[in-house]
């Protein structure tokens, strides 16, 4: 591979202007230099963008696996792929290396054909954070099926909904995970879900935790007994590079969670692109994004940017605090990482503990510590430079989107100036602009507006599963001709961004981006509710919580609050998942309307954040006098 590193400043600026003039010519060197192709590829980008129709790398054919191991065996076949740290520091590491990985996913990948998996179909994987979530995944990229990881925090109704939106074929799970203290029971989650289903022909399971689990004959099979037999020898299934690679969901600001597509060549060169430059990663460091592989973080910086580079990338599967504060240095000292990328949600959790807890532990081995998945605070930025990079280590704050597949805006280590709270430049390739809400272009520095991208990058996902009228009008029809992030952002006086956050009805908690309109669809099903709005408002750890105000029905009304605020939250728990409970919960009589029927969700917002101060006019509501029966609610 040839080094593709931007080097200096000077670097930055020639590279992101070549990008810029012309694009066709810097992906097409990018793709050509550092990946392995069967076919070169016929055009480098076609694009449509008032159709949101983009192809790149045309008629080019690969499979994502051979860039990710099979190439790496000649070299580095006895280097450490993968390092797996467990749960409980007591267990022992596992160190995959990538001959070990090429036998693994190869076993697995025949397991699949054998059980009729073929190129085109879907299979769900319901894991937790194991080596078998990573090499499920690759097996499906090696044989050309289309992988859709569920977070495995998610319960069985959300996966059950992935499932019949995708039709997958099989789902792949385990007995059980264990997460701190607890150990969880993935199998019988999995077998609720299926009870609302009818594509799933075959289940995988995979040993983790021993649980006593129900098996279903004919369905049902054991990973580790069909995996003593299986083959070590399977032959690549030659991909487009436009063929699909996996799904992945994201909530929306409105209806069912999205199957955000990606595909296999474009994919490819943009993550492998950008790992190796926003890390600054050499050969022989050790790797370390605390995501799990159920988000875009975990697809992207986990698994396929780290391995198609050949570097070493470390799969943790336990909690930041368990066994206690600690974990994260103590694990950063035993492999000696020098790169740690993780959420602002964990760091301002471990903010909050005594500092002994990190100097106790030799961080020295850090070169770059970044942040992913919502802005970093200032507060927390600061602890984490001053106390984890101890000033050393350039902290990448990066922007993006499960739907751009990698990072768009951050600092490039050692290249670009930091400044605390700003994403920064843009990398090459990527050219963002501010639009006001009458669909301007804003020009100059010191401004703020809608971030949009203008031209289209190679990671961008093509298509939403089933539904492509949705992924236009949900990215491409705000601003024509544009792709609309759906975040706000400002631009410094050197050109510098910050993001302001969403504009839309998708709220960031702990770095996920929840929709507000399925919470409120789970909440609007219990028997004493008549409506409900949610809102997020600041939360000292989560970056933002989510608070509730709920408008009950003349059964309700009589009903002990507080049992009522947890039969919500536990519904909210049984059809998304304990991540989108409510923090707080606030019974009102009605909700602040237009005269059109619209929730005023900026004024609910404000009263949520306990800042009075001006709602603007009012005067227009269906029900002005409700503003402030709800604000001297929320005061009492």
């Amino acid at each position: 591979m040839r080094n593709y590193q931007i080097e200096d400043l000077p670097d930055y600026f020639k590279q992101y202007k070549k990008s810029i003039k012309n694009p066709k010519k810097f992906w097409d060197n990018i793709a050509d230099k550092n990946f392995v192709w069967y076919q070169r590829w016929s055009k480098v980008v076609d694009y449509d963008m008032t159709e949101a129709k983009i192809t790149w790398f045309k008629n080019a054919k690969l499979n994502i696996v051979k860039n990710c191991i099979d190439r790496h065996l000649a070299e580095r076949g006895e280097k450490t792929a993968i390092i797996w740290e467990p749960n409980d520091p007591k267990e022992e590491a596992l160190y995959i290396s990538y001959n070990d990985l090429y036998k693994r996913v190869n076993k697995t990948a025949n397991i699949l054909r054998d059980l009729g998996i073929k190129k085109g179909d879907r299979v769900c994987i319901y894991l937790p954070m194991i080596p078998e979530l990573a090499i499920t995944m690759l097996a499906c990229a090696k044989l050309g099926a289309i992988h859709s990881v569920i977070f495995a925090g998610f319960s069985a109704s959300a996966v059950a909904s992935r499932v019949n939106d995708c039709g997958a074929k099989m789902i792949i799970t385990s007995d059980g995970s264990y997460r701190g203290s607890k150990v969880l029971d993935l199998k019988s989650i999995v077998d609720e879900a299926l009870e609302k289903t009818e594509s799933i022909e075959n289940v995988l399971v995979v040993k983790r935790t021993h649980n006593e689990i129900k098996m279903k004959e004919g369905r049902d099979h054991r990973m580790a007994d069909l995996y003593e037999k299986a083959s070590e020898d399977f032959v690549t299934v030659i991909m487009d590079a436009e063929d699909p690679l996996f799904i992945l969901y994201t909530s929306g600001s409105t209806g069912k969670p999205k199957g955000m597509l990606h595909t296999c060549g474009g994919y490819m060169v943009y993550t492998g692109y950008t790992f190796k430059n926003i890390f600054n990663y050499k050969e022989n460091d050790i790797y370390w994004c605390t995501a799990d592989i159920g988000w875009i973080t975990g697809h992207s910086y986990i698994l396929y940017g780290p391995l198609c580079n050949g570097a070493t990338t470390v799969i943790f599967e336990g909690v930041p605090t368990y066994p206690q504060p600690d974990r994260f240095w103590e694990v950063i000292e035993k492999h000696k990482v020098t790169q740690f990328y993780t959420a602002p949600t964990a760091i301002r959790s471990l903010a909050k503990e005594s500092t002994e807890w990190v100097d106790k532990h030799d961080l020295s081995s850090l070169k770059v510590i970044g942040s992913v998945g919502e802005p970093i605070n200032d507060e927390a930025w600061h602890w984490f430079n001053d106390h984890v990079g101890k000033k050393k280590c350039p902290v990448v704050d990066t922007w993006w989107q499960t739907e751009t597949g990698g990072i768009m805006i951050s600092p490039i280590p050692f290249v670009t100036p930091t400044k605390p709270t700003y994403a920064t430049l843009p990398l090459p390739g990527i050219q963002p602009v501010l639009m006001d809400d009458k669909r301007n272009e804003i020009s100059g520095n010191q401004v703020t507006g809608n971030l949009c991208i203008r031209f289209p990058w190679p990671g961008i996902a093509r298509t939403i599963w089933g539904d492509h009228q949705r992924y236009k009008e949900t990215y491409f029809s705000a601003f024509p001709g544009k792709y609309f992030t759906g975040d706000g952002a400002l631009r410094d006086e050197v050109g510098y961004y910050r993001i302001t956050g969403r504009v839309d009805d998708v709220i960031i908690v702990s770095g996920h981006n929840l929709g507000t309109a399925p919470i409120e669809d789970s909440i609007n099903q219990h028997p004493a509710v008549a409506e409900s709005a949610i809102v997020g408002y600041p939360h000292d750890i989560k970056g933002n919580a989510l608070y509730g105000y709920v408008m009950l029905k003349e059964i309700g009304e009589g009903r002990d609050r507080d049992n009522l605020k947890k039969e919500i939250n536990q519904l909210i728990s049984d059809q998304i998942g304990p991540i989108a409970k409510l923090d707080k919960i606030q019974f009102v009589s009605g909700l602040p309307k237009t005269r059109s029927g619209k929730i005023m969700r900026r004024i609910l917002r404000k009263i949520a954040e306990g800042d009075f101060s001006n709602f603007g006019d009012i005067s227009t509501l269906l029900n002005p006098e409700i503003v402030d029966e709800i604000k001297n609610e929320r005061l009492g």
